[in-house]
C-alpha cells in the first residue's frame, strides 16, 4: 500500500487491474480495480469510466458509473447488473477475475453534485441506476457532510435492492441521510412491508414532502427516468434543478444545411466533405470510412482526436475534459465543422 502514499498522482486513461469481485445480488456484481501504475483515483461522485473489453476477438467499449466514492481513492469500483443478451455485462460476470487487466478511460461525465452544490438533495434511482447516487451517498457519509439527503431507490423485489445492507447502515448512522426503498412486489422469501408499487407523486409527497425544495439527481432505466422527469417537472420542479444520468441518449440531430466543408484526415491522406449540420463521425461513415467510436453521444471519449486546423461546433455530454478541449482535442461524434478542417486521424 505504501506505493500509493509515496506517489499520489491521479490515475487517468490507462490500464486497470481487477483486484476483487464482490457479489451484490443474484445478478449484480461489483468489480474493484487498482491502477497498473502507482496512482490514486480522483473523480467527482457520479462520474463514469469507459472500459475496453476484448470479447470474441473484437474490442467492445462500455460506460460504467464509478460506484465507489472519491473518499476511498485507492480503488475504483463499477457495479454491473447482468443483462439478458448483454455482451459486455455477461462477459464481465462470467470472465473478469482478480488479476485480469483491461484498458479504461476516465473519469468522465458531468452528472455530479459537485457541479450543483445544494443543502438538500433528493436522489432517485431505479435498478442498477443506483451506482452514481450510491457514489454520491457514500461520499457524503464518509466525509460526515451535514447535507440533507433523501435517497429513494426502486427495485422489483426486496432481493433486488442493490447495496441494501450498506444503505441501511448509512441511514442508521447518519443524522442527515434518509433512505427509502420502494418495491413492486414481495420477494421469494420476504414479504415487502415498505412502500409498494411504482414511485408516483402521492408516494413522493409522503416520503419527501419538501421535494420541490431539493436538488434532484435521477438514474435508472429510460422509462423510469422519463416518468420521474415528467412527474417532477409537472409538479413544479424547475428543470435546472433536475439532473439525470443516461448512457442511452437520443441521437445527435443531423440537419442538412447545404453548407459544405472539406475535412482532411491527415494520417489517412483522405479528404471528405461534411455538411455544417452533420457530425464528423457521421460524415466519415457516409464516405465509407470507419473510425473508432462507441456511444455516439459524446460521453465515452472513444472517438477523441486532435483538431489540427479549423474550428468545430462541439456539444458533448461529458466525454472530454475542458483541458483536452483547450489542447484542441475533439469528439468526432458530436463535432460539426464551422470551416474547412484538418484532423489527426
Amino acid at each position: 500500500m505504501n506505493r500509493y502514499w509515496a506517489c499520489p498522482r491521479a490515475w487517468e486513461d490507462g490500464v486497470l487491474v481487477c483486484k476483487q469481485v464482490q457479489p451484490v445480488t443474484n445478478d449484480v456484481k461489483t468489480f474493484l480495480f487498482e491502477p497498473a501504475e502507482p496512482r490514486v483515483f480522483r473523480h467527482d461522485p457520479g462520474q463514469h469510466l469507459t472500459v475496453t473489453l476484448e470479447i470474441d476477438g473484437r474490442e467492445v467499449d462500455r460506460c460504467y458509473t464509478i460506484s465507489s466514492p472519491p473518499s476511498r481513492p485507492l480503488v475504483a469500483a463499477i457495479t454491473v447488473k447482468r443483462v439478458p443478451g448483454g455482451v459486455a455485462s455477461n462477459w464481465l460476470h462470467d470472465h473478469l477475475a482478480p488479476g485480469h487487466a483491461l484498458r479504461a478511460r476516465g473519469p468522465l461525465g458531468t452528472f455530479s453534485p459537485v457541479r450543483h452544490p445544494a443543502g438538500k438533495y433528493l436522489f432517485l434511482s431505479g435498478g442498477s441506476g443506483i451506482t452514481p447516487v450510491m457514489s454520491m451517498t457514500r461520499t457524503l457519509h464518509d466525509l460526515a457532510q451535514p447535507t440533507d439527503v433523501v435517497f429513494v431507490h426502486s427495485a422489483r423485489t426486496p432481493a433486488d435492492i442493490i447495496f441494501r445492507q450498506e444503505l441501511d447502515f448509512i441511514a442508521a448512522t447518519s443524522q442527515h441521510i434518509r433512505v427509502v426503498h420502494v418495491c413492486e412486489t414481495d420477494g421469494p422469501g420476504e414479504r415487502w412491508l415498505g412502500h409498494r408499487g411504482r414511485l408516483d407523486l402521492e408516494m413522493l409527497h409522503r416520503i419527501a414532502p419538501d421535494f420541490l425544495d431539493r436538488e434532484v439527481f435521477t438514474c435508472g432505466p429510460p422509462a423510469y427516468m422519463a416518468a420521474v422527469r415528467d412527474m417532477l417537472t409537472g409538479a413544479g420542479l424547475p428543470e435546472e434543478r433536475y439532473h439525470e444520468e443516461s448512457f442511452d441518449l437520443p441521437s445527435q440531430s443531423t440537419v442538412d444545411t447545404g453548407v459544405k466543408y472539406t475535412v482532411e484526415l491527415a494520417r489517412s491522406g483522405v479528404t471528405i466533405e461534411c455538411d455544417s449540420g452533420t457530425s464528423l463521425l457521421e460524415a466519415a461513415s457516409s464516405s465509407g470510412i470507419t473510425l473508432p467510436s462507441s456511444c455516439g453521444q459524446g460521453m465515452c471519449g472513444t472517438c477523441k482526436t486532435t483538431l489540427l486546423r479549423g474550428s468545430v461546433d462541439l456539444r458533448h455530454n461529458g466525454g472530454i475534459r475542458p483541458r483536452e478541449v483547450a489542447a484542441d482535442k475533439i469528439l468526432l461524434c458530436c463535432a460539426k465543422p464551422r470551416e474547412n478542417l484538418v484532423l489527426d486521424c
